[in-house]
């Protein structure tokens, strides 16, 4: 720890996950800079969000500015998987109250930076990291240059937060970054005018259809009349295909001429821009912090868009670090005490989506054994059915409960032992095969079994009252009563109050 009084710490990336963490220091009074190598706004795929990322906008200062803007209102997801339909509808299923929103993820992304500006964060765009100084094991000073500069300048730091995404600043210094061999897909898409949802679909809700050949087709709507729709298909299924197109569109056109459902939304429709794409991008950290640093969002870990989770997973990480390093920094909790309870917590709820789309990929044998599988995943709030639970997890509102205190944490046990399990579950013949094809779950639960600290991860929670910041202290019967909602904004595109 460094010993100047008033504690600086470094933020290198401003997406989602680095403007969450900085504005949330900021906020706190700690002094924070902030590191970006774009100007933004920057373009971004991941325009789906979870109702968990409004509670985190409101306590970081951004809620009322994304509000303001009027973005597509969501309210579910309508899933055709395989031979099962899924109308996952918010409000009938977890609240009547519960939404988000479908982003254009430029616009979201510079809002969400301004606002870590506004809430007295330093940003500087066009700043790339080159090098980072270590004292031994801990992060000391940052070299960066500036765009259409050479000049090497150094900044020093108490603390550091990496939120470099796929760059994975940290990750690639140490080495500790695996792929999932399991989810080697590409994506490719595109943005189309004119297209529609199905019809039973809930207010803006996500639609995602799979494929024979196992792939799948999102379709989301945006607020300006534009539809983002993509293909995710397995990498090795790719290649092949490819082989007989000239071209990554003639590709994209030709798979969602096979889809009769996807012909269906987008009869009539016109695309309007070009195809892009992606690939192999599913991996995670060995660790997701160390002496002095912490890897938030994609920086530590991203997963198969599948069920949505890049925003809620980015929020919810820069949530909890930051809440561990202002806690830490005022001297209320050890660094390796706090640091603990933010990989134990990220790491929990990563895993848990880890598992739910593992078993929608490669262990799916209908809805009622799958939302089976998602109810063992958390502790039963309030009676819920098995496709509550699963609905709840799905709207990252389980992340939230569990770090607030609102629910217990008893999923945790399960989520660990279905990691271990699935890693050398024994086959119908009794060989042992590594889960999903091969990956190592080493690396997720070993952490559960060997805790970083012998702190009790159970009794923490983070608060905003007195102060922003983990506490062991019980609720008290007014925050149990408190409503912890936003509220739907007026039509007119005015934030509500809480």
């Amino acid at each position: 720890m460094g010993t100047r009084e008033n504690p600086h710490v470094l933020v290198v990336g401003g997406g989602p996950s680095g403007s969450t963490a900085a504005a949330l220091l900021a906020r706190s009074g700690v002094e924070v800079t902030v590191l970006e190598r774009d100007t933004f706004p920057r373009y971004h795929i991941g325009e789906s969000l979870l109702a968990s990322c409004l509670s985190t906008l409101q306590v970081s200062g951004a809620y009322e500015k994304v509000a303001a803007h009027g973005f597509q209102i969501k309210r579910g997801g309508y899933f055709q998987w395989q031979n099962d339909t899924w109308l996952l509808d918010w409000s009938k299923l977890v609240d009547a109250e519960a939404w988000s929103w479908q982003v254009d993820r430029a616009v979201f992304d510079d809002l969400l930076l301004r606002n870590a500006s506004d809430q007295g964060a330093k940003v500087i765009e066009r700043a790339k990291v080159t090098d980072i100084v270590f004292d031994g094991e801990r992060p000391i000073a940052a070299e960066w240059v500036a765009a259409g500069d050479d000049t090497v300048r150094t900044i020093e730091f108490d603390f550091l937060v990496d939120a470099t995404g796929r760059d994975g600043l940290l990750a690639k210094h140490f080495g500790m970054r695996r792929q999932h061999p399991a989810f080697r897909n590409v994506a490719v898409w595109s943005y189309w005018k004119g297209a529609s949802l199905h019809p039973d679909s809930p207010e803006g809700a996500i639609n995602v259809v799979s494929t024979e050949e196992g792939g799948w087709f999102w379709n989301i709507p945006l607020s300006d009349g534009r539809n983002s729709v993509g293909y995710v298909v397995p990498t090795r299924l790719a290649a092949e295909k490819l082989r007989g197109h000239d071209s990554r569109q003639s590709f994209y056109l030709d798979s969602i001429q096979a889809s009769k459902r996807m012909l269906d939304m987008l009869e009539g429709a016109e695309r309007i821009s070009d195809v892009q794409a992606e690939q192999d991008y599913s991996y995670v950290a060995d660790r997701f912090c160390g002496p002095g640093y912490a890897l938030v969002g994609d920086a530590a870990c991203f997963l198969d868009p599948l069920l949505s989770t890049g925003v809620h997973l980015a929020t919810y990480s820069g949530l909890v670090s930051a809440a561990a390093i202002t806690t830490m920094l005022r001297g209320e909790m050890s660094e390796t005490d706090a640091l603990a309870y933010y990989e134990y917590t990220y790491r929990r709820g990563y895993t848990r989506f880890l598992s739910l789309v593992s078993r929608m990929y490669e262990h799916y044998i209908g809805s009622d054994e799958y939302f089976a599988h998602a109810h063992r995943l958390t502790d039963v709030h309030d009676g819920d059915s098995p496709e509550q639970s699963f609905t709840r997890i799905m709207a990252g509102l389980t992340d939230v409960g569990e770090t607030t205190g609102e629910q217990d944490r008893t999923g945790t046990d399960v989520i660990v032992a279905e990691a271990e399990r699935l890693h050398t579950a024994p086959d119908t013949e009794g060989v042992n095969v590594k889960y999903m094809g091969g990956l190592d779950m080493s690396p997720v639960w070993d952490h559960w079994r060997d805790p970083l600290s012998d702190t009790d991860m159970g009794e923490i929670r983070i608060t905003t009252e007195p102060v922003f910041g983990l506490t062991t202290r019980p609720r008290t019967d007014a925050e149990r009563d408190a409503v912890t909602r936003p509220v739907l904004p007026p039509h007119d595109g005015a934030a509500a109050a809480l």
